[in-house]
């Protein structure tokens, strides 16, 4: 294949992606190699790719290719989430632009309409991350509603339930307003909010006297159904046995008695809404109160809201406050901050809200779960989330499990009676009317007696399975599939969901497998902007991903992302680093573009210099290639790839072929040109998990002198002992190259006109590179002398010098005029550090990093001024 001048990203990344799909590189099957697995965070089906999309699957696909290459039978499963309450969430809005209402359709009718959206738009994003060269078993794609997933979520809330884990039951819930359905504590996000608290005066029955209460939300006097105040208070011992009257509703209400009332909060007289508070809710129980729920399933105010029947409680709040204010009822409004939740969802205010719910009893299910985080059986990546972990489950509680959606599994309970015990719980109809029939004792009920619950299962409850329902380990849990990838190996997800999905995923493990169901998780940061902020559409400082391939191509992309991303810290992203890593690709490119113009000639011996240059590339490769394999085992992907970075850009790509390089329009030795193809094989294969494209487009270019016919299934680089001592011993040429490359630039001395070097070796340094030094310097000789050389430029490398003879071409006059200018200057620098040195108070007083910092800046300048009054000594 010919060769283009420029890399064309877009043609290569579609033309390698499609020859890997033809040749199903990307799928497994159960065979005797050891497998590696890992199941994707599956995106909700109707989302587009955003940059935690891109940070999250790249982790994944470089971690699936490097296995690969490591012979793994590596199986990375694909699919998406359902996402009941976003989804459902754009389908009614969709009806709504149509003229439609979700209350006007049966539970049917809305389902048809549900799916036809899930059709249009849940593959978008999964065709995105084939740009992005996600390589996932694209034939064992799942959604959460497929009829076998769903039956697998059917299977066990039905086990849990005879179980004794899942009941019903009448409880203050998170009610979000917007998607009309219940939330569980962990999907409310509470923020801090300025707000009012309003001092409003109740009146005292029969009396000319009133209390005051403090609320922060007066809209929900009209659901009071009590006034608190504590037995040992004083102030109000007066009030015992009284009754107030609520402003506007002049609803009487008992003053009660109870320790729970803070003294020292507000007044010190508390309203009772037992409808709009748990905490009121338990005081209401507690003394018999009465329960008014003015608010609608939407937050607008019922009948008992009076007037401001069907207001939303936002306007009404505003409007109550006018009135109250008309009524001369407040007594004073005062600023409060105070947390308020919100939905993780919509962003709407929660409403508190007493409603029949489905729990699951988490206390007992969760502590095996605990036990395998703290005894890491299951690691978190990094460590410092454990605590996190451990405070949340040591604390977790029940679940609330079902949602007020036709999204998503219906709950299969089936109701028989009017009665709140009159239904059974089973997989089938026809179990449940079997069931319905025992438990009645009425032999003659059939199905059309029978009403199924309406509410659907949270989405959450449906993805805690995700491990094992991919592989049928619900329904079928001793299949071949189940046994041989369960458990998984590593997890990458979002530090965000740790509880929501990662800690569900680990109870579900252990309580349906007695397993963990993987034994890493890798959790990222977050994407962030440059000044830090989250990046969202909102904000509208969120790049299209897609956008970003198309301009930097996916490869470039991928580095960009992980240059800077270190597990569990946030990335501050710049389009500059897919620039950078644009760059790298191209850098790479145009490498092997050098080499392939390369004549190659069989007659030709192989220099010196070129056979101590590939011995030095392959020792300083193992010493790479151990380095990376360190960074892999610790989940350190970022550094993994900025050590593969400078072993190809510095090492392979500035030095290496710099060393063997033929003399212009000279050939190299074909066996020479062999050891760098090969050399370039093996770093093919440590780029392929980050730059997948370029890496394979140059392999092809490679065969037929490859083994393998694809890079993609090839083998990783085999481990070797490496001389730590060769790479020193160049480590120390490179800087006598530097050295003689910065005398030619600063005196001018042309690259191509062939200079000798003396030295005096006080360190007894090797000569083994002098080869090297002399083919990289375009040195005539070199000669190791005692003394210094009279007449010539110098320069050190630690206490060795080294010397230059002058060429003819140089003023030596203006040569001393300006190494005196430069001494001087060094000089005066010098008195400026020892000053600072010799003040005690700030070699006392200063941090010792700063103090360290001016001991090497003396050091420096000490060496420098001896480096130049040897130079200024050799031309007078």
């Amino acid at each position: 294949m010919a060769l283009e001048a420029k890399y064309n990203a877009q043609k290569t990344e579609d033309k390698w992606y499609s020859y890997w799909m033809e040749h199903n590189y990307f799928h497994s099957e159960v065979d005797e190699r050891e497998p590696y697995t890992i199941v994707i965070p599956p995106p909700n089906v109707t989302g587009v790719l955003h940059m935690g999309h891109m940070l999250n699957n790249t982790l994944q696909d470089v971690l699936i290719r490097r296995a690969r290459l490591k012979g793994f039978n590596a199986c990375w499963v694909p699919g998406t989430d359902h996402a009941s309450i976003a989804t459902e969430a754009k389908v009614v809005a969709k009806l709504k632009k149509e003229g439609i209402h979700k209350a006007d359709l049966s539970r049917e009718e809305f389902l048809i309409h549900a799916w036809e959206w899930t059709h249009k738009h849940g593959g978008i994003i999964l065709e995105q991350l084939k740009k992005l060269g996600a390589s996932c078993d694209w034939e064992r794609t799942k959604f959460t509603m497929d009829a076998e997933m769903s039956a697998s979520v059917i299977k066990v809330f039905v086990d849990l339930y005879n179980k004794g884990n899942i009941y019903r039951g009448y409880r203050m819930v998170n009610w979000d307003p917007e998607a009309k359905t219940t939330l569980s504590d962990e999907e409310v996000i509470y923020k801090e909010t300025q707000g009012n608290l309003y001092y409003l005066n109740y009146k005292i029955e029969g009396t000319n006297e009133h209390l005051t209460i403090a609320t922060t939300r007066p809209e929900t006097i009209l659901g009071d159904t009590a006034i608190c105040i504590h037995p040992n208070d004083e102030r109000f011992t007066h009030l015992k046995g009284k009754k107030a009257i609520v402003p506007i509703c002049n609803r009487v209400i008992p003053i009660i008695e109870d320790e729970y009332v803070d003294v020292e909060f507000g007044t010190g007289c508390l309203k009772v809404t037992p409808a709009h508070d748990e905490n009121d809710k338990a005081l209401g129980e507690k003394h018999n109160l009465e329960v008014v729920d003015i608010l609608n399933e939407d937050a607008t105010l019922n009948s008992f809201g009076m007037h401001y029947q069907g207001k939303d409680r936002f306007v009404v709040r505003k409007a109550i406050v006018k009135e109250l204010e008309g009524l001369q009822v407040i007594d004073k409004i005062e600023q409060h901050t105070h947390k308020v939740g919100t939905s993780e969802r919509t962003g709407a205010v929660i409403e508190p809200r007493l409603s029949d719910q489905w729990f699951l009893k988490m206390k007992e299910l969760a502590q095996p779960a605990l036990d395998a985080v703290l005894e890491k059986d299951v690691n978190l990546v990094p460590e410092k989330f454990i605590s996190t972990y451990r405070y949340w489950m040591e604390n977790v509680r029940d679940w609330n499990i079902s949602r007020q959606l036709w999204w998503g599994q219906q709950i299969p309970a089936y109701f028989y009676g009017d009665g709140k015990e009159d239904f059974v719980v089973a997989e089938t109809i026809e179990d449940a009317v079997k069931l319905a029939r025992e438990k009645s004792g009425n032999a003659i009920l059939s199905a059309t007696d029978l009403k199924q619950d309406p509410d659907a299962l949270d989405t959450w409850f449906s993805s805690w399975l995700w491990p094992m329902s991919v592989f049928n380990g619900i329904l079928d849990p001793d299949n071949k599939e189940i046994n041989y990838y369960y458990p998984t190996n590593d997890l990458v997800t979002a530090p965000e969901i740790l509880f929501f999905w990662v800690a569900r995923m680990i109870i579900a493990g252990y309580e349906y497998r007695n397993e963990k169901p993987f034994t890493n998780v890798y959790l990222t940061g977050i994407v962030r902007d440059k000044q830090r902020r989250k990046m969202s559409k909102s904000l509208g400082n969120s790049p299209d991903p897609i956008e970003l391939i198309e301009k930097y191509g996916a490869d470039g992309v991928r580095v960009g992302m992980l240059l800077s991303s270190p597990a569990g810290n946030d990335l501050m992203f710049d389009e500059d680093l897919c620039k950078q890593g644009s760059g790298f690709v191209n850098k790479i490119w145009n490498a092997y573009r050098l080499i392939d113009g390369w004549e190659v000639s069989e007659a030709k011996e192989e220099t010196e210099s070129a056979t101590i240059a590939i011995k030095w590339y392959k020792n300083k490769f193992q010493k790479i290639l151990l380095e990376i394999e360190d960074h892999y085992s610790k989940y350190r992907i970022s550094d993994a790839l900025m050590s593969t970075y400078k072993l190809i850009w510095d090492d392979f790509c500035s030095w290496l072929l710099e060393m063997v390089k033929p003399e212009y329009q000279q050939p190299i030795s074909k066996k020479t040109y062999n050891e760098v193809l090969a050399i370039l094989e093996d770093n093919l294969k440590v780029l392929h998990p980050f730059v997948p494209f370029i890496s394979e487009e140059i392999w092809q270019h490679l065969t037929p002198r490859t083994k393998e016919e694809a890079l993609i299934i090839s083998e990783w680089p085999a481990a070797e002992k490496f001389d730590e001592a060769f790479i020193k011993d160049f480590d120390s040429a490179t800087e006598v190259i530097s050295g003689i490359r910065t005398i030619r630039k600063q005196k001018n001395i042309s690259f191509k006109e062939a200079i000798s070097l003396s030295v005096i070796n006080n360190e007894k340094r090797s000569k083994t590179f002098d080869p090297v030094i002399a083919k990289l310097g375009n040195l005539s000789e070199i000669n190791y002398v005692t003394k210094a050389l009279e007449g010539a430029l110098t320069f050190r490398t630690n206490s060795n010098e080294y010397f230059i003879p002058v060429s003819g071409a140089i003023n030596i006059e203006e040569e001393i005029t300006k190494l005196k200018e430069e001494l001087k200057y060094n000089e005066g620098f010098l008195r400026s550090v020892q000053g600072k040195l010799k003040n005690e108070k700030f070699v006392s007083g200063a941090p010792e990093q700063v103090v360290a910092i001016e001991r090497k800046k003396e050091a420096d300048t000490l060496a420098k001024i001896e480096t130049i009054k040897a130079s200024l000594g050799s031309l007078q």
